[in-house]
């Protein structure tokens, strides 16, 4: 089944013409700040990159990383670009290539610093051995322009937890394409963090390459005056007997702050015994904002055990509000304590606690700032 919605991939840059505004998947993205993402010639490599956790000899349990070039394996057996940007990522350069294998007690952390704005691509392969068990955590900072795709396969009886924290400078832009394919009777986890940045869009894709996966979509996201923060969400129930959740939550502050999300689950005819549901919440916290919220649901059997989908854009709660005043606690304190139990859902599911404390003091820093500016 194609639609516009999610239409069918190529490798070919020719295949995906330069976008107008006007198609479906770009409708909601400023196209016109976007001319050098298109640009076919673009040919510098990626961010400069720190990691953590890779092991330095060949004892189990193991996490290597090492270099794979166009056409080699398993290079390209899951992500098939969506657009222009993620094809001219997916054929440039050599992709860093990380093996998981064994269970990691502690997180690998990856991190990817730009350092001017000269725009720049690279593809980043994840593969979970079967029956391993890790969190990956890839934080993005400084200043770029920067097109990442990110391709994961998750081998069958396997647990990966993937944390992608866009935490960019004011000027940056971020397009990006993951994409996932669950073994049998594994669990696939990712949580998308978007709080810096001037356009970030992501798109966040997964399917099973087997029955009984379970796949967790999570997503926090905090939109500032003048910030565009677009989150595409596709879970492709082609399996049966899978499961998958989405549970995404944003709040947006000053004039001209944006928030994007559309979530698409298909159902499709072969996909019998699943069970899906996609959740999707903002917080508006002033005036001049604007939150989009666009769950999709297309059910192409009946034999299933459950699925829905929500959407809510709204302002505080004044009944929380006026039980925290009501108590003693000044407004400012009491819209904190509102907002951080809001996100504290999804922090708390990273896994690796100096992140969240880390995050949440972010969130606080966001919430102390001009809210007008």
């Amino acid at each position: 089944m194609t639609t516009e919605l999610h239409p069918v991939g190529s490798r070919a840059v020719a295949d995906h013409p330069v976008p107008t505004g006007k198609e479906e998947i770009w409708r909601f993205t400023p196209v016109e700040k976007l001319a050098e993402f298109f640009d076919e010639t673009l040919s510098r490599n990626g961010l400069w990159h720190h990691v953590e956790g890779i092991s330095q000899n060949s004892q189990e349990p193991v996490a290597t990383m090492g270099e794979l070039d166009l056409g080699q394996s398993p290079r390209g057996q899951v992500l098939v670009p969506l657009d222009r940007s993620a094809a001219i990522a997916a054929t440039k350069h050599a992709a860093n290539h990380l093996v998981l294998e064994g269970t990691l007690t502690q997180p690998i952390r990856m991190t990817l610093t730009g350092e001017s704005t000269d725009p720049t691509s690279d593809h980043l392969v994840i593969e979970a051995k079967p029956y391993s068990s890790a969190t990956v955590l890839i934080t993005y900072t400084g200043v770029a322009h920067h097109i990442g795709n990110v391709e994961i396969l998750v081998g069958e009886g396997a647990k990966l937890t993937v944390v992608s924290l866009q935490d960019w400078e004011p000027t940056s832009i971020h397009l990006g394409q993951h994409e996932a394919l669950v073994g049998k009777d594994a669990t696939y986890r990712h949580i998308a963090v978007s709080l810096g940045g001037d356009i970030v869009r992501i798109q966040n894709n997964a399917s099973y390459a087997s029955t009984g996966g379970d796949i967790e979509l999570l997503g926090v996201y905090f939109a500032d005056a003048g910030q565009h923060l677009e989150h595409r969400l596709f879970v492709d129930h082609n399996r049966p007997k899978g499961t998958s959740h989405v549970d995404y939550r944003g709040a947006l502050q000053g004039q001209g702050a944006t928030s994007i999300w559309v979530g698409d689950v298909l159902i499709r005819p072969e996909a019998e015994g699943i069970e899906t549901y996609e959740s999707n919440k903002n917080l508006v916290l002033t005036d001049g904002c604007r939150a989009e919220a666009v769950p999709n649901l297309e059910i192409e059997t009946g034999e299933i055990l459950g699925a829905g989908h929500s959407a809510s854009t709204g302002r505080f709660d004044d009944e929380q509000l006026f039980y925290l005043r009501s108590r003693g606690i000044s407004e400012d304190e009491a819209r904190r304590m509102v907002v951080r139990g809001f996100f504290a859902a999804i922090l708390a599911r990273i896994g690796i606690p100096d992140v969240e404390e880390t995050l949440m003091a972010r969130i606080d820093t966001e919430l102390s700032s001009d809210k007008e500016k």
